[in-house]
């Protein structure tokens, strides 16, 4: 059964990890971030691991793993453990904050996107709609009597069509 490394302090207060130094700023760091269940999960999958395996390795306990790959989130030693069993660093089992926020952005904006364009479409087929209802009209009248609301519907659709277009281009460079 292989034991995984945990933390130990030091005398002046800094953790030592593996024969490395942890600053107080990288532990706070590491502690800021939200555990990786799903990658935990996909690792212990990939290697054909049962879950009492992993708990096993790992040297924790089985209800603990259990609550991990359920997405609770897990303290220092239990990681520290996780990451020894899979051999890698601890900081690999942490989802970063900051990826996690631009992946909502990213998200977020994907949705803004398409929902533009989506209304986009809408109004595009409205515009048809009232082309056909607008000659219908004019041709009744004998004259093209619909020729103004015609071109303000127009100078509408391009502007939306216009709108459409930054939307996309502010959204995209945000995403960069």
């Amino acid at each position: 059964m292989t034991v995984a490394r945990g933390w130990r302090g030091s005398a002046s207060g800094f953790l030592v990890w593996g024969g490395h130094l942890i600053t107080h700023a990288r532990q706070e760091q590491f502690m800021a971030y939200k555990t990786d269940a799903d990658k935990i999960k996909r690792w212990r999958e990939e290697r054909h691991w049962s879950q009492e395996h992993l708990a096993e390795l790992a040297g924790i306990g089985l209800r603990t793993v259990q609550r991990i790959e359920n997405g609770e989130q897990a303290s220092r030693d239990s990681l520290t453990a996780l990451a020894a069993a899979f051999n890698v660093e601890a900081i690999a089992l942490v989802i970063d904050p900051e990826v996690e926020a631009s992946g909502i952005v990213q998200r977020h904006n994907e949705k803004v996107r398409s929902t533009a364009r989506l209304v986009l479409w809408i109004h595009l087929a409205a515009y048809g709609l009232g082309i056909v209802l607008f000659i219908a009209i004019s041709m009744a009248a004998g004259s093209f009597v619909m020729k103004w609301p015609l071109v303000w519907w127009t100078v509408g659709v391009a502007a939306h069509v216009v709108t459409v277009i930054l939307i996309e281009l502010v959204t995209r460079f945000m995403d960069q």
